[in-house]
């Protein structure tokens, strides 16, 4: 209770707590694309991956609470940060040095995480909820009979033959509004932007971000953002040109 008591009231504590839930959170976003991306294969896979989800019943909400608190300690611990560095903030030229010296991904921070958030919660209203577009969603989705089995690490979690819903038919009805589908690329694009400063710091809170590999890290951290906003624009993107049908 004291460690959490001193991680809540001290600068270095809320830097951890935001660097400790942003590893959580980047690993849920990429193993998330991963798994969406199976939409590009035989419907077996994403639709064998979507019912296994949906199989593990109150494990998968005590996961989304999980990622929930994870995004508001997140969210709460980069706010009060801000605005300590905010009021401890000198004189005028000191904050266009500031400015001047930091990148584009870092300036607009606070911002880009405010965009995610409100897409995090359009998506939850759109895929899991079901409250964006109803019409695609799970009652008014067509059935689909699995042609073979779907394994989870070597281990067959759905069987040939059962009858599963069609959630690669969700996902292409939800991207075939192209308001909805330029909404997520704008939003996974400045998820990628949010991505490229907060994957730097967080090597620079543990102390594992140093002169010698800094261009390396960078380098690495951008390519790897990239490849992430690529894959999140790929599915959007090839329902609305008729690719992914």
């Amino acid at each position: 209770m004291d460690l959490a008591r001193h991680l809540l009231r001290s600068t270095l504590g809320r830097k951890l707590i935001m660097a400790g839930t942003g590893v959580v959170l980047i690993g849920f976003v990429v193993g998330h694309l991963v798994g969406n991306l199976q939409v590009f294969e035989d419907p077996d896979r994403i639709n064998g991956y979507a019912h296994f989800l949906q199989s593990l019943g109150p494990v998968l909400w005590l996961v989304r609470i999980f990622l929930l608190v994870c995004v508001v300690l997140h969210i709460w611990s980069a706010t009060v940060l801000s605005l300590e560095s905010m009021k401890a903030r000198g004189s005028e030229p000191y904050r266009v040095k500031k400015w001047i010296g930091a990148t584009f991904a870092s300036r607009y921070m606070r911002g880009t995480g405010y965009v995610v958030l409100a897409f995090i919660l359009y998506h939850l209203a759109h895929f899991t909820l079901g409250a964006a577009q109803p019409a695609t969603f799970k009652e008014n989705l067509p059935h689909y009979v699995m042609k073979g089995d779907y394994h989870v690490l070597g281990v067959t979690v759905v069987r040939a033959g059962a009858e599963v819903l069609d959630c690669r038919q969700m996902v292409i009805g939800g991207f075939k509004n192209p308001v909805v589908a330029l909404f997520y690329m704008v939003a996974v694009g400045l998820l990628s932007l949010h991505l490229l400063h907060g994957a730097e710091s967080l090597f620079q809170t543990f102390g594992w971000k140093n002169h010698s590999w800094e261009r390396g890290l960078r380098a690495v951290v951008t390519l790897l953002c990239a490849a992430y906003f690529l894959g999140n624009l790929a599915i959007p993107g090839s329902v609305l040109l008729g690719m992914l049908r």
